[in-house]
């Protein structure tokens, strides 16, 4: 009778793994760590590999704003005030150039409507150089600098993205912006980890009258609608503050409400992982509530909070874009890229300069690549579904 009883035993599954991680003998697969086995998944998905590839350049633009732009930040020609975008050139009269120009710029202006118009002046050639030598700057504020990646001989301009009402390189100020526009995103939700991180955690481990407590005002602050609470939070910041001032209080405004989505997240993960065996195994060998929390559970779904966090950043850009583009979040001297679209508010204006709009592209880029990216990651979180 018992050669007759076939036992079925459930099988594990194997984690989804790319060929060119498989072993002969699959040994790699079982000996790899969980992060491993993220990286090896998150290579699969091509579009947020892509993702992550232009967010470490618009990051790397951030970090060398100074020696990328082609003109400093305090930049100003108002013979050139609505210049619209100049075209690359390749080719002249003279025939084909391998290298790349640009023709000099004639402005005049209409004796109607006294508008100024620009016209192209084949006369005048001026090759693209590299490591040109333009205006001076600090580079990160402590070193004195005067080399440029791009730029033209003395006497011609360089404006891929036209100029503004006052004259000033539209490219240069939204490469300096884009230094504040990303970084504010990793700042707020910097907070907002912390906050959610330690509220959630306690909320879903202690239950009881805390966790009713913290649930509540969780509820709270996430029925207020949130424009509207920027708005009058952002308001309330004292006008005499300076713009790094300004720039910090901005990121604690994003921040206060940015972290009840995380909490809420967090406490539901303690609450199924808190009854768990190995959750019990360390409360009987004498593990302290505070250790099993912070030692055992929390680390148990990091990975789910990092994607968490990623797919927050874009909130936060799009919550700094939005203030700073009603004129209550940052405020000038400080360029960020919701300041350089505050000017594009006139619609007559938008319809004669488009090019205004421009600051726009980079934060929708910025949003898709971070919103892609974080679709890989939250696949990568779980290397065991196919």
């Amino acid at each position: 009778m018992q050669d007759q009883i076939q036992t079925e035993i459930p099988s594990t599954p194997s984690p989804v793994i790319p060929d060119s991680n498989r072993g002969k003998d699959n040994t790699g697969t079982y000996t790899a760590s969980q992060w491993q086995l993220m990286w090896w998944k998150f290579r699969k998905h091509r579009v947020a590999v892509w993702s992550a590839t232009i967010l470490l350049v618009l990051y790397l633009t951030a970090i060398f704003c100074e020696f990328l732009a082609p003109y400093s930040l305090s930049f100003q020609d108002t013979s050139y005030t609505y210049a619209p975008p100049q075209r690359l050139h390749f080719s002249s009269e003279d025939g084909l150039d391998f290298w790349p120009f640009v023709y000099g710029l004639k402005g005049q202006r209409d004796p109607e409507t006294l508008q100024k118009s620009y016209q192209e002046d084949p006369t005048q050639k001026y090759p693209i150089r590299l490591l040109a030598k333009g205006q001076t700057y600090r580079f990160w504020g402590l070193f004195k600098m005067d080399r440029h990646l791009i730029g033209v001989d003395s006497g011609g301009t360089l404006f891929l993205l036209g100029t503004d009402s006052m004259g000033r390189d539209l490219l240069s100020r939204i490469i300096y912006g884009s230094r504040v526009s990303l970084t504010i995103g990793l700042l707020g939700v910097s907070l907002s980890f912390i906050l959610g991180l330690s509220i959630g955690a306690i909320s879903g481990y202690s239950g009881g009258w805390v966790d009713n407590l913290i649930q509540r005002m969780i509820e709270i602050l996430r029925s207020f609608p949130q424009i509207p609470l920027w708005l009058a939070l952002s308001a309330a910041l004292p006008s005499s503050w300076s713009s790094l001032q300004i720039y910090l209080g901005i990121t604690v405004v994003l921040s206060i409400i940015g972290w009840t989505g995380l909490a809420r997240q967090v406490r539901g993960k303690i609450l199924s992982l808190r009854e768990e065996d190995f959750a019990t195994a360390a409360l009987l060998v004498g593990a302290s509530q505070t250790r099993i929390m912070w030692r055992h559970l929390l680390p148990s779904f990091m990975s789910h909070i990092i994607v968490s966090l990623t797919l927050a950043i874009p909130g936060m850009i799009i919550g700094e874009t939005s203030l700073s583009f009603l004129g209550l979040g940052l405020r000038p001297p400080i360029t960020s890229w919701g300041v350089l679209l505050k000017e594009a508010q006139n619609i007559q204006t938008v319809a004669f300069y488009p090019w205004l709009l421009s600051p726009a592209v980079f934060v929708i880029l910025t949003v898709l690549v971070f919103n892609f990216m974080g679709d890989g990651l939250r696949d990568a979180a779980d290397p065991y579904e196919r």
